[in-house]
């Protein structure tokens, strides 16, 4: 029995030497993207046209009616007809905007009127989260709608794209308020509209050349991770290309956030990565930059990386239409992002539209960043 004993324990150890020698192999590890994952395959909705219905909604942080209001009159000058949610202007607990059942009633009552030809959120901050459980994904799908914004509604975003309905994360009512005739405003509207961009950007030193198709997820990094294993969870597609930005986060934040992300697999699903603006990150490492942290990770999975992409919370925030099937080519004189979808395609060129080339000062978006994200 002893001998018998020894063997086995011997056979175990043995066994746990190579599980180890294999795991420490890196050269190993995600060379060929997985494509394991669901099918992401939404249906992109409707362009609007002048007459049209937009919906104004808070599902998130407060946000003063000042605000919705000044968005309202830009939507009138676009040509368009702003409704205002019933609970709009509402507060509760100091932050949110209503409570949840109010706050998911307006977005009900956005979704279920067939009138409303697009939901625009009024700000983020934090509170989607709390709304996942209670959505079906069938209320999403149901009447086909585009709803618009970027920061915490990522969690909307995931939700739509799992819905199989395509979005914009695009900017919200805090900056529309500012008179909507900025460049990220007015491409939005032409979004909204039909003009599809087809994004050309300059060369960036942290970019990894590469060709990639595949359906664009993700968002605000802090927003979409924990949502991770939920119905909002889009990053459980296959062949995505996976978008990312972050405001006010530490270097050592982002470096969890991305490794919660190899962890659970969803690297190994990316055909291909866009980084966004990691505006006011934190510098506790002696990185050059955010994307410098990460490129190294990366450069693992061979997959194309396109850095430096203008959109998230700093003065630029040009529109994505995420659960659209994208095209990524990043080469060494610089990258092109386009959208597989219909609509009359527009090339812009984001090289000298950097964020204080925006209408929006510098300055003032400094000064009025967390409240308008």
């Amino acid at each position: 029995m002893r001998k018998k004993t020894r063997v086995i324990a011997a056979i175990l150890t043995l066994c746990g030497v190579l599980a180890t020698t294999s795991c420490t192999k890196e050269d190993n590890i995600h060379v060929i993207p997985n494509t394991g994952g669901l099918s992401l395959d939404c249906r992109k909705p409707a362009f609007l046209k002048p007459g049209d219905t937009v919906a104004l909604i808070s599902p998130s942080y407060f946000t003063p009616m000042e605000n919705v209001e000044k968005t309202a009159d830009v939507l009138r000058g676009w040509g368009l007809v702003p409704v205002i949610g019933p609970n709009v202007g509402k507060i509760d607990a100091g932050r949110y905007a209503g409570t949840v059942e109010e706050r998911l009633s307006d977005l009900r009552w956005a979704l279920a009127d067939p009138s409303i030809k697009a939901i625009i959120c009024n700000r983020g901050g934090y509170g989607t989260i709390q709304l996942i459980d209670h959505l079906s994904l069938q209320e999403l799908s149901a009447n086909p709608k585009w709803i618009v914004g970027f920061s915490d509604i990522s969690t909307l975003h995931g939700l739509f794209t799992r819905a199989g309905v395509m979005s914009i994360h695009g900017t919200m009512s805090s900056f529309l308020a500012q008179g909507g005739t900025d460049l990220t405003s007015t491409l939005m509207r032409d979004l909204l509209l039909g003009k599809v961009p087809r994004y050309e950007l300059p060369a960036h030193p942290q970019n990894i050349t590469g060709h990639a198709s595949g359906i664009l997820v993700g968002g605000n990094m802090c927003t979409f991770v924990p949502n991770l294993g939920s119905q909002a969870d889009a990053t459980m597609g296959r062949d995505i290309i996976l978008f990312m930005e972050e405001v006010e986060e530490s270097m050592h934040n982002i470096d969890r956030q991305f490794n919660i992300l190899a962890m659970n697999g969803v690297l190994s699903r990316c055909r291909g990565v866009i980084l966004g603006e990691f505006t006011d990150c934190g510098t506790e490492f002696t990185y050059e930059s955010v994307e410098a942290m990460l490129r190294p990770y990366l450069l693992k999975y061979n997959i194309p990386l396109l850095c430096g992409f203008p959109a998230g919370h700093d003065a630029v925030n040009l529109p994505l239409v995420m659960g659209a099937p994208v095209t990524i080519d990043v080469r060494e004189d610089g990258a092109t992002l386009q959208f597989n979808i219909d609509g009359q395609q527009t090339t812009v060129n984001t090289e000298n539209i950097t964020a204080p080339a925006a209408n929006i000062s510098r300055q003032l978006f400094l000064a009025g960043k967390r409240e308008a994200e």
